[in-house]
């Protein structure tokens, strides 16, 4: 249980203490940040050791990132530069390596539209990328010998400042992260071919905020994942995924830690906030505390807030537990949380995903011992430094992750929500009764890896 941003005052039923705590930031929230309007926000690179095509900046395989250029290969990535000498300029030449490798770019916060020229004419290509801290961006983008795909997706960035000189109160461990550092850092894996990036800041994405803990949040290193940093993939442009979860987190230290703040001060009416709490909230125990008395007061103060704001709030029940009962079934876990969602959503008449209950099916269809391949175990020397074995039953790996997004993206579909037209033409098919077969799924690893459990359990 992560208490360190409680808010200052304990909760009561009138919740005028937290009105206040959030209201000062709303109004803030309405002055721009004007030094914003100073940075580039717009780029086109042209990748490859050929000439170059007009209007683009040519990037070399030694283009190291730099603060002082602003852009360029991250992380000590080592890259092939190749020229074919052909007519067309932007695809005539390109950059690839058969390890993951990363380029980034020094850009303020908002939403960007990414547009990716992939390919390589002499051999067949295979490309995922991912943004920021481990986001799905594109999946197993097949391309034939000879041809160039262009591929646009969105990426949101965000940084802690909140407008009037407020920060959000980030964890130690968050100072690391790639998604709140001041670039924008794209991960290719794969076999990736890169012939040409463009980047441009758009104002005219529907932004979905999510808020959450470590189920949630985008996780940096393998083989940890969650259902927030996988949802991306499913979007095309016309919606943008700002992940404000982290690990640990509570209602009330989303709150106390200025994160709701945060999202209240960058959302436009029409945006979406989707709420997912209850595995740390159940281990609070004051006398205020409980399914049916803070976490309810809360949870029907951020509702409010949201659409003070003009936004849609979306409930979302907490993700199961892999708990397994003497018959071999998913018991729960998570006492009346669930239960308490389900009914401020009733209450509160807003949208409601019962993610706990699709969660519990997913688990059952994939049984007691095969489902422990959605989760974090993993033998002993599996990852660098781990000389024992990972047993998580709370915390998801890659495949985990995607399968409970796909939950997700399901209910989205069933609530009728107007972001569902932005779904990808390609959407897979999914049943959490038939979850995708694990020996078939897979993900191309990042580089970094942790044996060290997130916060929250």
């Amino acid at each position: 249980m992560d208490k360190t941003f409680e808010p200052d005052c304990a909760p009561n039923p009138n919740y005028m203490s937290i009105q206040k705590f959030i209201k000062p930031f709303v109004f803030l929230g309405l002055m721009a940040n004007l030094s914003q309007a100073q940075e580039k926000t717009s780029y086109k690179f042209d990748f490859g050791p050929g000439k170059v095509a007009k209007g683009y900046t040519q990037i070399l395989p030694n283009d190291a990132y730099s603060k002082e250029k602003g852009y360029g290969f991250d992380f000590d990535s080592k890259v092939e530069g190749i020229d074919y000498g052909r007519k067309n300029l932007l695809t005539s030449d390109l950059v690839k390596s058969n390890k993951p490798f990363y380029f980034s770019v020094a850009v303020p916060e908002g939403n960007y539209k990414i547009t990716v020229t992939l390919g390589d004419p002499k051999g067949a290509t295979l490309s995922t990328i991912k943004a920021e801290s481990r986001r799905l961006m594109l999946e197993d983008v097949k391309i034939t010998a000879g041809q160039s795909l262009t591929k646009t997706f969105i990426v949101n960035v965000k940084d802690k400042h909140i407008a009037g000189g407020q920060l959000v109160s980030l964890k130690p461990r968050e100072l690391t992260k790639l998604d709140w550092d001041d670039k924008l850092t794209l991960e290719f894996d794969h076999q990736t071919a890169l012939q040409a990036l463009e980047i441009t800041r758009v104002d005219d994405q529907v932004t979905v905020f999510l808020a959450g803990n470590s189920t949630v949040v985008n996780q940096d290193d393998e083989p940890w994942a969650s259902w927030g940093q996988m949802i991306p993939r499913f979007f095309k442009p016309g919606v943008a995924i700002a992940n404000h979860a982290e690990s640990g987190l509570t209602l009330g230290s989303f709150l106390g830690s200025k994160r709701l703040a945060k999202v209240l001060s960058v959302m436009k009416p029409g945006d979406y906030l989707f709420i997912e709490f209850g595995h740390n909230d159940q281990k609070d125990k004051g006398p205020n505390d409980g399914a049916y008395k803070s976490y309810t007061e809360r949870l029907k103060t951020f509702i409010s807030e949201v659409k003070k704001k003009g936004g849609i709030p979306v409930v979302v029940t907490s993700t199961s537990r892999r708990s397994f009962g003497p018959d071999g079934k998913i018991v729960n876990s998570l006492g009346d949380f669930p239960a308490a969602a389900r009914k401020v959503a009733g209450e509160e008449k807003v949208a409601l995903i019962d993610l706990n209950a699709m969660t519990s099916t997913l688990f059952n269809a994939l049984g007691e011992e095969p489902s422990k391949k959605a989760f974090v175990h993993y033998p002993a020397n599996s990852y660098p430094g781990q000389d024992k074995a990972l047993a998580d039953n709370t915390h998801f790996n890659p495949y985990g992750a995607y399968e409970i997004a796909q939950c997700i993206i399901l209910g989205i579909k069933e609530q009728k929500l107007g972001i569902a037209k932005y779904l990808v033409d390609d959407l897979p098919k999914f049943d959490p009764a038939k979850p995708d077969n694990p020996a078939d799924w897979h993900w191309p690893e990042s580089p970094k890896s942790s044996v060290v459990k997130p916060d929250g359990n």
